[in-house]
């Protein structure tokens, strides 16, 4: 049985992207670290607020960047200091968590409270454009 694409159809014309990125996404489906979205009101503005559980980093132990249509951010600890543990439950691992982010998104700031990572993000209203088309006769 062979695999059909979901953006196949001849009526949908350059999609090609968005189906790349489903395969994006697909492939990087860690949990971890655990994240919420959620979705803010500001007025006539959405706001879209990711909210990531980064408890033991630091501010400098994180890197926030837009790659390509991408919201990507990377965490790494620096665990200099020799220790002797007798039990090591909390692992000081790094972690790179990506989402895919629509055409005209901006991220508006990010903070860092109480071990969360909060980064907001404002999807800008489109607006509705009607252009008719004149069609040229030839002989």
């Amino acid at each position: 049985m062979s695999r059909v694409p979901p953006f196949s159809s001849p009526l949908l014309v350059g999609f090609e992207t968005i189906e790349k990125s489903l395969e994006r996404i697909a492939k990087s489906a860690d949990g971890y670290p655990p994240y919420n979205i959620e979705r803010l009101r500001d007025g006539e503005t959405d706001i879209l607020r990711i909210t990531l559980a980064v408890a033991g980093f630091a501010s400098d132990d994180l890197e926030i960047s837009t790659e390509d249509s991408q919201l990507v951010i990377r965490g790494r600890q620096q665990d200099d200091t020799p220790r002797e543990f007798l039990h090591r439950g909390i692992a000081s691992r790094q972690f790179q968590k990506a989402f895919v982010l629509a055409d005209g998104m901006r991220v508006t700031g990010a903070e860092l409270k109480n071990g969360l990572l909060s980064i907001d993000l404002v999807r800008p209203q489109p607006d509705k454009v009607i252009r008719r088309i004149e069609i040229t006769e030839r002989d």
